[in-house]
């Protein structure tokens, strides 16, 4: 992973949790990971739920000034460039959509001055099990739509496809070929394939996801 890394990503296809993974990756390396939470369009399933973990990891988590408050005002109070001139690695959770890549464009001449190709990553999350992302031509329909908002272009995707909590190796490795006819059109790599914790899976490429963000109702 490069220094600064953007998720995006259709909504539902699981950038909260893959964010948190990642940030929990790297701080177990010993890394010093500050997380910000972008999403001002949902109000759940955010990073800013979080907290409680990113603190038992020693991850620095930044957060709109209302979040997790019954104000539903969409403020954002941080200062990008300082952040991102620290040591350490900085990933944005961004929301979803383009409505949600909106914020992130905010800061887009700044990542391009401060970070450039060596230190800056977009990565586009994929659920290949999600409505209106189940085929790759839908998937690059709406990457295309989070590049234009954010004026910003992905750099990786990470294939995120999954079923919840019934999940398995089997449920990943049936939208491989999803991931690589993504990838093969847009010349945009696979940064990250995710599975599950227990799955045996290990390597280059590989993301083992604890599914730190879990429905309503469980």
């Amino acid at each position: 992973m490069k220094k600064i890394t953007a998720v995006v990503g259709h909504y539902g296809s699981g950038k909260t949790n893959v964010s948190a993974n990642l940030a929990v990756m790297l701080a177990r390396r010993g890394e010093r990971v500050t997380v910000i939470d972008l999403d001002i369009v949902n109000p759940y399933f955010r990073t800013a739920d979080f907290t409680e973990l990113f603190g038992e990891f020693g991850v620095e988590l930044i957060k709109p000034m209302y979040a997790n408050t019954n104000l539903d005002i969409p403020a954002i109070s941080f200062d990008l460039e300082r952040i991102a001139g620290e040591d350490g690695y900085l990933i944005i959770d961004v929301g979803g959509d383009d409505a949600g890549a909106i914020a992130l464009g905010r800061y887009a001449e700044a990542l391009h001055t401060i970070g450039g190709a060596d230190m800056f990553d977009m990565l586009y999350v994929a659920n290949f099990y999600r409505f209106l992302t189940s085929t790759a031509d839908e998937a690059i329909a709406v990457m295309r739509e989070i590049e234009e908002a954010s004026r910003l272009l992905c750099t990786g995707i990470i294939n995120n496809s999954n079923l919840g909590a019934e999940t398995d190796c089997a449920a990943v490795d049936a939208t491989a070929e999803l991931a690589r006819e993504m990838s093969e059109r847009t010349g945009i790599p696979v940064a990250f394939t995710a599975y599950p914790p227990n799955s045996g899976r290990t390597g280059d490429g590989v993301l083992l996801t604890e599914r730190y963000v879990r429905a309503l109702w469980e």
